[in-house]
């Protein structure tokens, strides 16, 4: 073996010895690529990405391809069509993608189309913005050909007026009311992109914005290190720039589960608030394509795809047991 081929029989060695070391975390061996990771329990939509990175397409267009599969869904309640309206019985959606170059687009509060994470794209390529917001997202997203669409299914209808009846206006609590796809992906070409989009938190106060839209909070993307992307409560995430806080543990060497559980732990010591009813969960995918997750609480998991592995649905460990 040449000094050069076992420096690196060594170094690969070594990175496969510590990711086997993580606990609870599906493993991609160093350099298997493509990969993608998506929050929550969504094959249908990892498998619409991996379909665009199989036939050597972009992680940008992979990640925005997924993120498409869960806005469709009109059983999915958190996300897109479907999703459960605000008090006032309005949906309202918030997406993000951003790709290898540091270029970024975002919506918040926009209403009535049913793909805000290619809404997000198209301010990303063709504005000098970052974020365009409420009726002014909306008008954008007209003039850009998208189709004005309705939202709110029966069952979501049927669901807020019951909630209506008996809530006094307050927004429930508990992890079934706040979900959302973050999907990101490295190609074969060792680039990243990533995405997310969510209807926010059920029967939340019209015009509230969590952490899915906001970049260094529900998604970042460093082309250098890797990509994290966040689900649960938005406020909690937003406060400690809680995909930023991934990203950068793994730039300072942290593992992918590692890094996402130094961002909940920040989360536990910073929080002004009472964290009993809160769920919160952290995905981070390293460049080399080792992957990780970690919650605030036990039931997050994770979809993963890896040319070895094959998809796999994992339980990420959590702070509270």
């Amino acid at each position: 073996m040449r000094p050069t081929s076992r420096r690196a029989f060594l170094k690969r060695s070594a990175a496969l010895g510590a990711l086997a070391a993580l606990p609870g975390a599906a493993r991609a061996a160093p350099e298997e690529r493509p990969v993608v990771v998506a929050t929550w329990d969504n094959r249908a939509a990892v498998a619409a990405a991996w379909a665009v990175l199989g036939a050597g397409g972009r992680a940008l267009d992979a990640v925005e391809a997924g993120a498409r599969v869960a806005e469709a869904d009109p059983n999915d309640t958190s996300v897109g069509l479907g999703g459960l309206p605000d008090r006032d019985g309005r949906v309202t959606l918030d997406a993000c993608i951003m790709d290898e170059r540091h270029r970024c687009g975002a919506v918040a509060a926009l209403e009535h189309v049913l793909h805000p994470v290619s809404v997000a794209r198209r301010v990303m390529e063709a504005t000098p913005h970052v974020m365009l917001v409420g009726e002014g997202a909306l008008r954008f997203a007209l003039d850009q050909g998208f189709e004005r669409t309705g939202l709110l299914t029966e069952a979501s209808e049927r669901a807020w007026r019951d909630w209506l009846a008996t809530s006094g206006y307050v927004p429930p609590a508990g992890p079934d009311h706040h979900d959302t796809i973050g999907i990101v992906a490295v190609g074969a070409d060792g680039h990243l992109s990533g995405a997310c989009s969510t209807s926010g938190l059920a029967f939340k106060m019209h015009g509230r914005v969590g952490d899915s839209p906001i970049i260094g909070a529900g998604l970042f993307v460093d082309d250098a290190v890797g990509a994290a992307t966040a689900t649960g409560v938005g406020e909690e995430v937003v406060r400690v720039a809680g995909s930023h806080v991934v990203v950068e543990r793994m730039r300072a060497g942290d593992a992918p589960e590692a890094a996402c559980r130094a961002a909940v732990e920040r989360i536990v010591e910073k929080s002004p608030h009472d964290l009993a009813d809160v769920q919160v969960g952290f995905l981070a995918l390293r460049k080399d394509g080792a992957v990780g997750g970690y919650a605030l609480r036990p039931g997050f998991v994770y979809t993963v795809q890896t040319p070895d592995a094959g998809v796999q649905v994992v339980e990420a460990p959590a702070h509270f047991g």
